[in-house]
């Protein structure tokens, strides 16, 4: 009951937010925004409240663990992202390409971990999530520059499992 409250709530004031940035700077809304806003923030939750609290975790809601997260994406996610682009863009220069599919055990259990992790190995040019192995939580990357079949998870995804760690786990 409570993560359809918080879906509510949150999706209601997101709508409204956004419908006082088109409208009146004192964001000041007519009936009918309130009516759709209640509509349409109902159908979201509804959805939403199945989806994002089934397992009735709450950790992700914790403000410091958005600080940690804020803190990964601006510095060790953005550190990383810069080198994958310079290693890249020599790897297409020079033509030192060595593809391949290879697999990394992060040893994370939560979904959100691994998605985190999915996605930050995917956001960083060079690198791209294939598959998981969902018994054990195993990613198959497609990776730009294969010179060990199995390599450590820092050679494919530097310290990504620690902050996402961290963060949801």
């Amino acid at each position: 009951m409570i993560g359809f409250v918080f879906s509510f709530l949150l999706s209601f004031l997101a709508y409204l937010f956004l419908a006082a940035s088109q409208g009146e700077i004192l964001g000041l809304w007519s009936q009918s925004e309130i009516i759709a806003a209640c509509i349409i923030s109902l159908i979201v939750a509804i959805i939403s409240s199945k989806v994002l609290f089934q397992k009735k975790q709450y950790r992700l809601l914790n403000p410091l663990r958005w600080l940690t997260f804020l803190i990964y994406l601006m510095g060790p996610f953005l550190v990383a992202l810069v080198k994958a682009n310079i290693d890249v863009a020599y790897r297409v220069i020079t033509g030192k390409i060595n593809p391949g599919i290879v697999k990394i055990s992060p040893n994370l259990k939560s979904d959100a971990a691994i998605t985190l992790l999915a996605n930050s190995i995917t956001l960083t040019p060079g690198t791209l999530s294939v598959d998981i192995d969902e018994s054990n939580n195993d990613l198959y990357i497609h990776w730009i520059n294969v010179t060990n079949l199995k390599p450590a998870i820092e050679d494919v995804c530097g310290n990504f499992p620690i902050w996402i760690r961290r963060i949801a786990e």
